[in-house]
This record gives C-alpha cells, structure tokens and sequence, in this order.
C-alpha cells in the first residue's frame, strides 16, 4: 500500500467499512436462511407477475411456498425456451414484469446443440455483484496482503453478437467490468478493451505483457486451466515478452484488432529496469514463472469435480500460494460462496436467488420429492433448481450438489458434476445429448454409420477427449476430426476450450468388433438392471472412467510414441 495515494487509502478505508458490513449480512442471512427465502420467493414473483408467464401460472395468486409448488411444475430450459425467444425478439413482458428492462443476454451451451439466453436485467447486475463482492470481501479480509495491489482477472466481451432488436449477448463479467467502481478498476492489470481480442494467443499473451510488470498480488478466473495458460504463455514468450517490456511494445503472437491495438499501446512505455529484472530471473532459475515476479497473496477459481485436476501443476508456476475455489456460478445466477482457502464447499447464497433441491439419484422424468434449503442431509447429493431474477422459475441447472455441513440454516455445499451423463474438465460441460448430436453429424458427414460408441475425458497437457469405437482403422482420422468439429458446433464452451488450446484434439480408440456390447453386458450383468432398465452410456464424466476401454494403445498416440 506504500505506493497509493492518500485518497485511494481513505476511500479504501471507506470501503472495508461497507464490505465488512456487507459480509455480516451475508452471514445474519446464512443464519435465517429459511425466513430469507420466503422473502426472496415472494419478491420474486411479485417482480414478474404481471408477465405471461406469470399470469399463465397465477403468480398474483401465490401466497405459500406450497401453493407456488402446485402452481409451476420444475422448468428445464427447453421449456422456457419460446419464453426466451419471445424477449429475445423485443416482448419483454412475455418472461419479465413491465418495470423490467433487459440489459443483455448472458450466453452459454445448452443441454442439446443450441446455446441457452439468460435475460440480464438490472436486478440480475446488482445480485450477481452483490455475491462476487461478498466473495471478494471475505478474500480480502483474509489475505489484506492484496489489498490495494494489482488484480488479474479474466473478462469475457457482453456484447459477442447482438439479437435482431439490438440488444446484446455474451458474458455478464463483460457488463460488471465495464460498469465497476472507478476505485476498484485502478487496480485492474490488464485494460478492458482486451476481452476483444478473440486470438487465444494473443489475448493470453497480451494480458500477461500488462500483468507481467505490475505488483499482481491476487488472480481470478473460473477455470484453473486459464491461471495454467496465462502463466504458460509468459514462459513460452519470455524473451518476446522482455523485450517488449523493456521497448514499451507490444508485439503479440497471433492477431489483435487495429482499434485494440491503438488503445493499448496508450497504456504502454519502455520499462528497462523491469525488464532487466525479469531477465535476470530467467538467467537464474531457467525460465519466467508467476512464483519469480510475483508476490501472490492468492488465486481464485474453481477446485471442485475435475478441476481440481489442473491443481497438481500450480506448485510449480504458483510455487505456495493459497487457493480459493470462486463457488459454484451458473450463467443463471451464482449458487454459493466459498469463504475459505482449500476448501471447495461454499455457503448457499440465499440472498441471491430461491433454491430448491431434488434428490441427485432422481431422474429428470421423476424428479422426486423437493427440498427446500434448510431441510437437506449433511452427506447426501442433491440436484440444484433455482428461481432467479431472470424470470426462471423452478429451473434445474443440471448441477449434482453434495452437503458439505450447515451454517446456520444455509446449506454449505460442493459441486460434484453436471449431472451423471455429462464431462467437463475445464469449464466446457459436454452432455451426453450433444455428443449423440455430434456424432450423428460427425458420421453424416462422412457418409458412414457407427451406432455405438463412447467418448471420455482424458487428463494430459492439455486434456482432451478419447472417441472409443468398434469401427474398421480406415474411418479414425477423418471421424475424429469431424467429431471435433461437430462438438464446436453443438457446444459453445467446447469451441472456446479448442480454439484457446485448453482442450487438445479428440484421439480415437480403435476397438475389436463387438467390445462395447460386450462391455454394456457386463455392465448390465454387474447391476442386474432388466433389459428395458438398462442403457448404454455415450459419455463418461471423469478420467479413468474408461480404464477397462483403453488395454489397445490409439492409433495417433502410437504414432506420436513411435
């Protein structure tokens, strides 16, 4: 803090004061967490009933928990999707109140090949504000190391596309970046304007040329593989990125728009003596790693499921640094907040919106009885639903939830997956709907027909997917390459992983003819499932998960060994 100014230190005085105020509250909810709901459930109906939705459900009629329960059976979103469309194509009052305004849409995969549209209104801003402030608080209050020193953070753009009546969609941390505080964005590492740049390389390199040089003393993102490729992209540009440090340069690998580029060459000068810095760093311990030039307080993202994964690799760019998962954040609103270090469980966030649980055994088509927040079992795995600012009533988010402990009446809970048919290894939530959907293209295209197969995540640098197959050699390049290509086409999030390289190419594992049958008869042997009961799998959720599958070494990572 030597180096801020006297005002930047009374207003961030100023600020502690609120945030710890804002932190008690937080906790006083926890703690009436059920009374809280029953507040929250009630303004949110009221906010929407004059919607069509609203009305079609009888909203202005609701008064009990009970009676909101008999009136809006659980939604997925294909079933609010033509709600959706409607706002999408200017009838606001078709999903929201006639006070609302829709700001943005937020965007993200959907279950089948069509991307979801979350309507961001002003009240979706403040709350999903509201919860990264109270996670930013706790953080802060427990590292005040990083206080008042620099932040690197990932931000993705808000307005990707536009819909036909001009409203834009993308990402709402582009919206809540843009519109921060003038005292918080000082701290900001890396300019704005940088979500623009759509090159992966590029990007990554870029925001490591603005944070390389400065005091970053806390990082944040969502998934832990983007810490991983930031911290890869100063090592493998090292000599590049010095020497632009020390011209006041930026000569990126890949592409940046001319506008960007004139904006942040604004904000860039020679640094020799950094630059001398982070030279002698490298002739001393052989490479340029975040633990070398900087003094990290603390990381965030997330730590649950697979990703903690990735973990295994920050000693060696982070060196000791803590750890804290960011909770469990659907684009429909965040779910929990994490309050400690090492700890992926985070307290359920029942000021944000109004949670339901089913249990996590119970299939969508028998969604099984409900629970509400307060009446969970510590240890027992439940399915999400949330009733949201957005207008999503009874939604299932897909998320399976395991009860870590209570505080007070709000459940602490871990994200355990998306659901038993699903995979994601670095954000991308594949389901099983869109391999099927992928696949089927995949084969289109190439004129053939496979019927069975089954496709696996695999950790490596970087992970990927393994295709497993009964199917003559001849059809594995071409299928793995369509199937690639399918799955970029189906799932949003998968083309992103791709093209930033987090995720590496599918690797097809050729199988004897009539492996995988074999393989579902002993499955189906093994749980003594009738035949109707029983279904094949097209995709598993974790590595290792196809051990018994992969005894044949593939055809490309022989080649690669070879």
């Amino acid at each position: 803090m030597g180096n801020t100014s006297l005002a930047d230190r009374l207003l961030g005085a100023g600020a502690r004061h609120h945030a710890a105020a804002l932190l008690r509250r937080f906790m006083r909810a926890a703690r009436d967490a059920a009374r809280v709901q029953e507040r929250l459930l009630r303004r949110q109906l009221a906010l929407n009933a004059d919607s069509d939705f609203g009305r079609a459900h009888g909203f202005a009629k609701i008064r009990t928990y009970d009676e909101f329960v008999q009136s809006v059976p659980i939604q997925t979103y294909e079933d609010i999707r033509p709600y959706v469309d409607r706002v999408m194509a200017g009838e606001v009052n078709a999903l929201l109140g006639r006070r609302q305004r829709v700001l943005m849409f937020a965007m993200t995969s959907g279950s089948t090949d069509k991307p979801k549209y979350v309507p961001v209104t002003r009240q979706v801003v403040n709350t999903t504000r509201r919860g990264w402030n109270v996670f930013g608080v706790k953080a802060l209050l427990d590292h005040p190391e990083a206080v008042m020193r620099s932040l690197l953070q990932t931000v993705s753009p808000a307005d990707e596309r536009r819909t036909e009546t001009g409203v834009p969609c993308g990402s709402i941390s582009g919206l809540l970046g843009a519109s921060q505080k003038r005292l918080v964005r000082k701290y900001y590492a890396v300019p704005s304007c940088v979500a623009m740049v759509s090159d992966p390389e590029a990007r990554y390199y870029t925001m490591m040329r603005f944070a390389v040089p400065k005091d970053v003393g806390f990082m944040v993102t969502a998934s832990p593989a983007t810490q991983l490729r930031l911290a890869r992209s100063a090592e493998s540009h090292a000599a590049r990125l010095v020497r632009d440090v020390h011209d006041g340069t930026l000569s990126a690998p890949g592409e940046i728009p001319d506008a960007v580029t004139e904006t942040l060459r604004r904000h860039l000068s020679p640094d020799p003596s950094t630059a001398a810095r982070l030279d002698r760093s490298i002739r001393h311990f052989g490479a340029l790693l975040p633990r070398h030039y900087w003094r990290l307080a603390l990381l965030a993202n997330w730590t649950a499921g697979s990703m903690r994964l990735h973990l295994q690799d920050f000693p060696r760019y982070f060196g000791d640094a803590p750890v804290r998962d960011i909770g469990l954040i659907a684009t429909e609103g965040r779910v929990s907040v994490c309050l400690r270090d090492g700890d992926p469980a985070g307290v359920l966030d029942v000021e944000g919106c109004f949670f339901e649980f089913v249990d996590a055994a119970s299939g969508r088509d028998d969604s099984g009885t409900v629970y509400r927040c307060h009446e969970l079992t510590v240890g027992a795995e439940y399915r999400v639903l949330m009733t949201t600012a957005s207008g999503f009533y009874r939604y299932d988010i897909g998320d399976h939830v395991r009860v870590a402990r209570y505080e007070g009446l709000a459940p602490v809970i871990e994200f355990l997956n998306r659901g038993a048919y699903s995979s994601s290894i670095t954000g991308e939530k594949l389901t099983e709907r869109q391999v099927v959907l992928a696949f089927d293209r995949a084969c289109r295209g190439l004129g053939t027909s496979i019927t069975t197969f089954v496709i696996a995540p695999v950790w490596d640098e970087p992970p990927f997917y393994r295709l497993h197959v009964d199917q003559p050699a001849r059809a594995v390049d071409s299928i793995a390459d369509e199937m690639d290509r399918a799955l970029g086409e189906v799932n949003i999030e998968y083309a992103s992983k791709r093209k930033s390289g987090r995720l590496g190419p599918i690797v097809v594992n050729v199988l004897a003819a009539g492996t995988l049958a074999r393989h579902d008869a002993d499955r189906q042997h093994e749980r003594g499932s009738a035949n109707e009961q029983f279904k094949h799998r097209y995709i598993y959720a974790n590595p290792g998960d196809d051990a018994v599958l992969t005894s044949r070494v593939p055809r490309k990572e022989a080649a690669a060994t070879a």
